[in-house]
């Protein structure tokens, strides 16, 4: 693919002036996403929005600790992942997003009003796949919009 039919072809995802979603959970592959979809908001005149999503766990009973908060750590998740990306100044095309739910129903949710969602895939297959579930999967199975599925995140070794 050329260089123009790729333009033509993000231009045609991505309009002028849209909305790009990024799923940030603070792993390598949703650092990666955030990085290639700030990329892409600023190529495009694009709004670039950073979704962390928060819940307690299902067994939680309100006593693992008073001072933990899920939703606290989903802000810090949001706000290092932010820093690690643009640095200690965030672009105003850039906005963090903290939502309570799980990270496949919020992410589904926002892309009802998004033109392209953009998700890390951490990589686990198998027994420990179907165990965790897959946002990832979920989310290009029924999303509203275009799906980007970063793989991996770490470098290559030199």
């Amino acid at each position: 693919m050329t260089d123009e039919n790729a333009a033509t072809t993000s231009e045609g995802l991505v309009p002028s002036g849209g909305r790009v979603i990024v799923g940030v959970d603070g792993s390598a592959s949703s650092i990666e996403a955030l990085r290639r979809g700030a990329g892409i908001a600023e190529r495009y005149g694009a709004t670039l929005t950073g979704v962390t999503a928060w819940s307690y766990p299902d067994a939680w009973h309100g006593y693992v600790g008073a001072d933990w908060s899920p939703e606290q750590d989903a802000h810090e998740i949001a706000a290092e992942t932010a820093q690690q990306v643009f640095g200690d100044t965030l672009p105003s095309w850039y906005a963090p997003e903290i939502v309570a739910g799980s990270p496949a129903f919020v992410l589904i949710e926002a892309t009802k009003n998004a033109d392209l969602v953009i998700v890390g895939n951490r990589g686990r297959g198998g027994f420990a796949g179907l165990l965790l579930g897959s946002v990832s999967r979920s989310i290009a199975e029924r999303a509203h919009c275009p799906v980007l599925i970063i793989r991996g995140g770490e470098s290559p070794a030199a």
